[in-house]
């Protein structure tokens, strides 16, 4: 029997879906409501893969309600877009981008994500509002800085005082969530041992990395978006670059580094040999920064804390 492929593009208000084996299209609401008549629709016809982009808050009800259920793909719309201009695809509307997901799932025969468990997404959803919160807060703070007006001066004092007031409390529901999962909470553990990763860090990590401890090293570099990726054509060689990845992973991880740096004698030695090699500040950061995903990955696996290396006498 014939498994079938189905795009669906996700808007704020509906669904496109579109089934490639019989060129079938549909439209449902995007809500409960909707994702039950999708269900019905799809009936007893065996699926292989419902792939679909991101769009920011809008996928997140349909993704927590079908995963587990269904098999989804979900698939980073830059790849999405690419292979609509390699198929020489210009339009771009609900319809066509259904379409276009469902011959990108069955061309490259994606396979279907593992379903997130139910304190995952809501860890996911903690950390994008504390996301919002910090640069809500960086946003007041350099208003701040420039503002004469007494008036709005203290306005942006209150703002700025409550921003960091549901920050404290993002963070202590992120720590509670962590603690209630015993296996999350000795990877926290492993984590924070690791020099310049914090508890904050560490909760960005086991959300955005939830495969930490089952990736080889370079695999674990890769979805953090760190492994350089070489451009060379005949004698030409150009600057190798980084790109991809799961970006909320890699802002993480920067700051970190930088700590990681100045206090680990090893991957402060890593960066002072890479810049005087004639690397870029940037890529000798980069490449500090793909440390630690790695480091972490290997200790999650080991399930030991960080030690450090005994120095040679």
């Amino acid at each position: 029997m014939t498994e079938h492929t189905i795009g669906i593009d996700i808007s704020k208000t509906h669904l496109d879906a579109f089934r490639l084996e019989d060129q079938t299209a549909r439209q449902f609401e995007n809500a409960p409501r909707g994702f039950r008549a999708l269900i019905r629709w799809l009936g007893q016809t065996p699926v292989a893969r419902i792939v679909f982009e991101p769009t920011g808050p809008y996928h997140r009800a349909f993704e927590a309600a079908l995963s587990g259920k269904l098999p989804l793909v979900k698939v980073n719309p830059l790849q999405a877009r690419r292979f609509a201009e390699a198929c020489g695809t210009r339009a771009k509307t609900d319809a066509v981008d259904a379409r276009l997901l469902a011959r990108m799932g069955a061309a490259l025969k994606l396979e279907p994500d593992a379903p997130d468990a139910e304190n995952l997404l809501v860890l996911k959803d903690l950390q994008v509002a504390r996301t919002a919160l910090v640069k809500e807060r960086t946003r007041l703070r350099n208003r701040s800085h420039v503002q004469v007006n007494s008036v709005l001066k203290r306005q942006i004092k209150a703002r700025l005082t409550l921003v960091e007031r549901q920050l404290a409390e993002l963070d202590a529901e992120i720590a509670r969530h962590i603690a209630c999962d015993k296996a999350l909470e000795r990877k926290r553990e492993i984590l924070c041992s690791i020099p310049g990763l914090g508890p904050i860090a560490a909760a960005l990590i086991l959300t955005f990395l939830p495969e930490i401890g089952t990736l080889d090293r370079k695999q674990a570099g890769s979805l953090a978006g760190l492994v350089p990726h070489s451009r060379e054509s005949g004698q030409w060689k150009g600057k190798s670059f980084i790109s991809g990845g799961r970006k909320p992973l890699r802002d993480a991880l920067y700051m970190p580094a930088l700590v990681a740096m100045r206090f680990t004698p090893d991957l402060k030695a890593k960066y002072t040999a890479l810049r005087a090699a004639g690397k870029p500040a940037k890529g000798a950061i980069a490449a500090i920064m793909r440390k630690l995903p790695e480091t972490a990955n290997a200790l999650v696996k080991a399930d030991r804390v960080w030690t450090e290396k005994p120095s040679c006498l």
